[in-house]
């Protein structure tokens, strides 16, 4: 054993660099790991299915409402997609609702982050009174089912003369119990208690902390609750459809009109459907990589 290890070490000191340059094998700790075929078969498979409703509505959109109603249904694209997707551009009013479905979505994400991100930074790392109670109040809140709060909240928005205006949509949900509960999770791990005492030692104010500490740690975990938040509110259609009208809609709202009339013509319904989703989809393309990013950040973090 001690000739083996003399022996290696007159390698190391003819040859210091050759342990630098080799790197970790496959299966080794820091190794990279090397898919098989069966993973992605399985990969492939699973991506077939997530993607088969964007396709199948994107083929009920070129086709005519008589071809959808005909057994077997249409598998490929048809020759109406633009048809249809003028058709329920100018009946839904798509145009406005895209509009109203951004600023409300892009409100209600930004309000989120940040009113999120200040509340998890308190609950993480400042101390305070009762401050286990009122987290346990926080997450309490998310148990409550939303339709209890319907009344009460119609009744508030009728009271200020919001009702079919944008505000009323946003402001009940510019700040979520989930949010607050994300930032303060990663906050805890993701933010060195010593580097806030750093900055106080060096006479930083709290807001200088908050902007120059706090927001540059939480920023992966800000980008991925922004998107999800975004995605959510995008999508919201049951407290939309009470508080607004077709006159000033959402996306959601305005996608209802399409469904009306005796016999609804789901080629038309599908391109408003598409319309809708394509600008999430663009998001993601823009924003996926960062979303991504953020994501395992936040898991190397844990």
């Amino acid at each position: 054993m001690a000739l083996l290890t003399k022996a290696a070490w007159e390698m190391d000191r003819k040859d210091p660099g050759k342990r630098r340059r080799r790197g970790p094998k496959a299966g080794e700790a820091g190794g990279q790991q090397h898919a098989g075929k069966l993973t992605y078969a399985v990969l492939l498979l699973f991506t077939a299915i997530s993607l088969f409703p964007l396709i199948w509505t994107a083929v009920a959109a070129s086709r005519t409402n008589e071809r959808l109603a005909e057994t077997p249904p249409p598998m490929w694209f048809g020759g109406n997609l633009f048809s249809n997707l003028e058709t329920a551009w100018s009946d839904a009013n798509m145009g406005l609702a895209l509009f109203n479905t951004t600023i409300v979505a892009g409100s209600i994400a930004a309000g989120t982050v940040l009113f999120g991100t200040l509340a998890g930074f308190a609950f993480a790392k400042l101390r305070f009174r009762f401050k286990n109670m009122l987290m346990l109040l926080v997450i309490g809140t998310m148990m409550v089912p939303p339709q209890l709060s319907v009344v009460p909240l119609y009744m508030a928005i009728a009271k200020l003369e919001w009702i079919d205006q944008l505000q009323s949509v946003i402001l009940p949900f510019i700040v979520s119990a989930f949010g607050v509960f994300f930032m303060r999770q990663y906050l805890i791990q993701a933010l060195p208690t010593e580097l806030i005492e750093a900055a106080r030692v060096d006479g930083a104010s709290s807001v200088r902390v908050i902007w120059h500490v706090v927001f540059p740690a939480a920023r992966p975990a800000m980008a991925v609750l922004g998107m999800l938040t975004f995605v959510m509110a995008w999508n919201e259609f049951f407290w939309p459809i009470i508080a607004l009208t077709q006159e000033n809609p959402t996306v959601q709202v305005a996608l209802t009109s399409l469904g009306r009339g005796y016999i609804p013509d789901q080629s038309v319904i599908m391109a408003g459907a598409l319309l809708g989703t394509l600008p999430l989809l663009l998001l993601l393309l823009l924003f996926g990589r960062q979303i991504v990013g953020g994501i395992m950040h936040g898991a190397v973090k844990g």
